[in-house]
């Protein structure tokens, strides 16, 4: 070889009696064929990868965890939460279709939902899934998926998602639940019967804030559906960040264990001034927990400013589920979207905060709360 053939054929064909410990990073665009034979073979079923775009390894890795933890049979990644959702409800919906949603919902799936779906000729309306019998007059003869939160982003509503589910059977509709904030540690939707489960996978499955991805699980027929949207209209996950998922997943039991008994100790904590407005934590997610996320509203006691501006160590982020503790501002950030007249209805106020406690000690996360309340004290 002369020098610019050596320069790209430096690395030499991976060698299958090295056993790597943990899963390699297919980090590749497409996989190699021997000849024309062997590339029909995939067509065909008899081989698992072409293009990384279709599948890899990694990213497949991640869908088929979760699906497992979810007790679900298929599982598919991509290259966010909302693709995953997005890819869900096209699995469900197509033009003419019409979708009723639980008005509580993240800000970023309200924008899907509210906005983009339009552009598909899907129709949302918005209820109040804290009433069924509200969420079934919403319903239209058109109607096909039923869509809700396990956990509600950011007031920590819980669902009924027997409930949801046992609508959806009588009128023969489908049901989709986004399980990000509990996470399939505490509740699994899918085992409660709900047709569809999404994940931002960033969130707690991921775990380290050092990724960005989706996952969607269910049944095989459906998640075929939802994986062939995701992968032609280009919303696939790439091969690292599904490593990186997958990774962040192992752990996903003992940080969930540990954020959520640091969750209660907080919320306990802060309902025991007195003078906030109001502390949202759930009573009863699971017999595991309840959860990491406390949603605080300052009232009228506090300056939100320097409450913000006195955290110390706690970073000011728009995510949560990291392995530190965090705070955001729905208002400014994931409830951006959200029209103020709904905002207002559902209570979430110019004054709420919401908390995502980490893996630290709980008394050094109490702590660091107190100071900046009472630096931000009126």
């Amino acid at each position: 070889m002369k020098f610019h053939t050596k320069n790209v054929h430096f690395q030499e064909k991976l060698d299958t009696r090295e056993v790597s410990k943990t899963k390699p990073i297919y980090q590749t665009s497409a996989f190699s064929f021997t000849d024309l034979e062997d590339m029909e073979d995939f067509f065909q079923g008899k081989k698992g990868y072409m293009y990384t775009r279709v599948g890899n390894p990694n990213t497949d890795d991640l869908g088929k965890g979760v699906a497992d933890l979810e007790g679900a049979p298929a599982g598919v990644a991509s290259a966010s939460g909302i693709s995953a959702i997005m890819g869900g409800v096209l699995a469900v919906a197509k033009a003419g279709d019409h979708v009723v949603a639980t008005e509580d919902l993240y800000g970023g799936t309200y924008q899907l939902f509210a906005n983009e779906l339009k552009d598909f000729g899907i129709e949302v309306s918005f209820a109040s899934f804290e009433n069924l019998d509200q969420v079934e007059a919403a319903v239209k003869e058109n109607t096909v998926l039923l869509y809700t939160e396990s956990v509600t982003n950011p007031l920590l509503r819980v669902e009924d998602i027997k409930g949801v589910v046992a609508l959806g059977k009588r009128l023969g509709l489908k049901t989709m639940v986004d399980n990000t904030f509990p996470s399939p540690y505490l509740v699994r939707p899918y085992e409660l019967g709900a047709d569809l489960v999404a994940h931002s996978a960033t969130k707690y499955i991921g775990g380290h804030s050092d990724v960005s991805a989706g996952v969607l699980v269910g049944g095989e027929a459906l998640v075929a559906k939802a994986k062939s949207k995701i992968v032609n209209l280009g919303a696939n996950l790439g091969p690292f960040d599904g490593w990186l998922g997958c990774r962040g997943l192992k752990t996903l039991s003992l940080r969930m264990e540990r954020q959520s008994a640091n969750g209660k100790k907080l919320a306990e904590h802060l309902r025991g001034k007195g003078d906030l407005g109001r502390v949202y934590y759930p009573e009863f997610v699971s017999e595991r927990g309840n959860g990491a996320i406390v949603t605080i509203d300052l009232g009228e006691n506090y300056d939100l400013h320097s409450f913000f501006k006195n955290l110390d160590w706690v970073k000011v982020v728009p995510t949560l589920a990291g392995v530190e503790t965090s705070v955001t501002y729905p208002v400014g950030t994931s409830h951006r979207p959200v029209p103020k007249e709904t905002r207002d209805r559902l209570g979430v106020t110019e004054t709420m905060v919401r908390i995502s406690v980490g893996i630290e000690d709980a008394e050094d996360i109490n702590g660091v709360f107190d100071r900046a309340l009472e630096a931000a004290k009126k």
